[in-house]
């Protein structure tokens, strides 16, 4: 199949990078992403082109023609990034390439066009729009790509079971790319996915972080989430999620499946936010649930503490999963605060335990809120409708204080040097003891957040406190 899907007036870049070409004497193509997301009439920011010939010294020609920074060169790959306005132009020398049976790291070899697109992971994204002379604009497509794109369906180029093996993260990119495009999977081709998952273990923990943060990013993650667990891989990448599936019944006694509830919120906070860490919060905030389960005759079902169990359980999936510290702990502060907004909504709560809310969520209260509105999941709209409307009151109470009290960016007005020369101490623990029970004071309401205030209790308080 051969048509025109571009024309020079689409992009002044694409039309230069023609002419660099045709002047060089290089094929080049416009490949993947770029071409299936304009058939689809979607923005891309970054493109990617395969070039019949060596990338990497093409790579400098448009550096040096565009008056840009040096190109980021990997060279054992043959590919070249040049940073152009904010975007990425990545370079490929046509390859082939394929994983050892237990490598982490493929082979990679020089070849023809056909070769190129023979190794592209599915059959939508082994696309290629030619940029040189009269053939500019000009698609080829080996696999019936466009077929595969009007039917919304993925499916590999070669047999499955050899995409997959040649590199096992493409497994990844297929639950990815069914969320991102809202596309099925081909049935030979997730039997495929069934069979290869636990083939994953080959590949870096890092390529499969980013594959799944990029999943978390779609606009419905739980349509790959839900593949994960459906294919095997999340049993291979991610076992704690994959552990939330299932139902218990003592009795008439049951509980809702914890996975189902989980994608639910993940798809409620997708709704809200853009931010894949706190979609991530929403994944993880019931990760607990398994190993704090019991059931009493009286309560039923209960999953007490399972917030501290889960916290705690947070920090060893951070590190085994490549995350960065701060999102680590973001992750496990949210987990841990996740239900108390939740007990907040009840009567009688005090402004107090409302304040110790705000301190201790800090600077995620927003994002903290955001997850449990989308926590509130029920088949009953009366009863959503009955949280919703507390949980608002909850939101408009919070407002109050922090205005009242001024809580936002909150530590006791009555700081650690002023604390040592009135106590005549030196820098120690009983400092921070003694600026703790004067922040305690101020939660619990006892002294307002003003200095002046704070400075008279601890004038007060001060012999006792040294003397404990």
């Amino acid at each position: 199949m051969s048509n025109r899907v571009l024309t020079r007036h689409d992009s002044s870049v694409l039309a230069h990078l023609g002419e660099i070409a045709d002047r060089e004497g290089i094929e080049i193509y416009a490949v993947g992403g770029y071409v299936r997301d304009k058939l689809l009439g979607k923005k891309v920011k970054d493109i990617d082109f395969t070039v019949i010939g060596d990338a990497l010294q093409f790579a400098r020609v448009v550096a040096e023609e565009f008056k840009v920074r040096e190109p980021v060169l990997f060279e054992k790959f043959g590919t070249a990034m040049v940073p152009y306005r904010g975007s990425h132009l990545d370079f490929v020398t046509a390859r082939a390439e394929s994983y050892e049976e237990q490598s982490r790291k493929p082979k990679v070899w020089e070849g023809a066009l056909t070769d190129d697109l023979s190794r592209r992971d599915f059959t939508v994204n082994a696309l290629a729009a030619s940029l040189n002379g009269e053939r500019y604009g000009e698609l080829t497509d080996m696999f019936d790509g466009i077929g595969d794109l009007q039917r919304k369906i993925l499916k590999t180029p070669l047999e499955p079971g050899i995409t997959f093996s040649e590199d096992p993260l493409r497994i990844m990119r297929a639950v990815r790319f069914a969320a991102q495009l809202d596309f099925s999977i081909e049935p030979k081709t997730l039997d495929a996915m069934k069979v290869m998952a636990p083939r994953l273990k080959i590949v870096s923990q890092e390529r499969i972080t980013d594959e799944f943060l990029k999943l978390l990013s779609a606009p419905q993650p739980s349509i790959g989430l839900r593949l994960m667990y459906e294919t095997g891989v999340m049993d291979a990448v991610f076992k704690e999620i994959s552990a939330l599936k299932g139902v218990d019944q003592v009795g008439k006694h049951h509980h809702k499946d914890v996975f189902d509830h989980t994608l639910l919120v993940v798809d409620k906070v997708a709704q809200l936010t853009p931010d894949p860490v706190l979609r991530f919060a929403a994944l993880v905030h019931d990760i607990a649930k398994p190993r704090t389960k019991r059931f009493s005759n009286e309560d039923g079902w209960t999953f007490h503490g399972h917030e501290d169990v889960g916290s705690r359980m947070l920090n060893g999936i951070g590190r085994r999963l490549r995350l960065p510290e701060k999102t680590t702990a973001k992750l496990s502060k949210l987990t841990a605060l996740h239900m108390r907004p939740i007990n907040l909504t009840h009567d009688g709560v005090t402004d107090s335990a409302v304040r110790r809310l705000i301190v201790d969520a800090g600077e995620d209260l927003d994002e903290l809120m955001t997850l449990c509105r989308a926590d509130i999941t029920s088949a009953n709209p009366k009863k959503v409708k009955k949280y919703l409307t507390q949980f608002e009151e909850l939101q408009a109470r919070i407002a109050e204080v922090i205005e009242g009290d001024k809580l936002r960016a909150f530590q006791s007005p009555v700081r650690g040097e002023e604390i040592m020369r009135i106590c005549n101490l030196s820098p120690g623990p009983s400092v921070g003891k003694i600026k703790t029970a004067l922040e305690d004071a101020i939660l619990d309401g006892r002294v307002p957040n003003e200095h002046d205030a704070v400075l008279a209790y601890l004038l007060e308080i001060k012999d006792k406190l040294l003397e404990s």
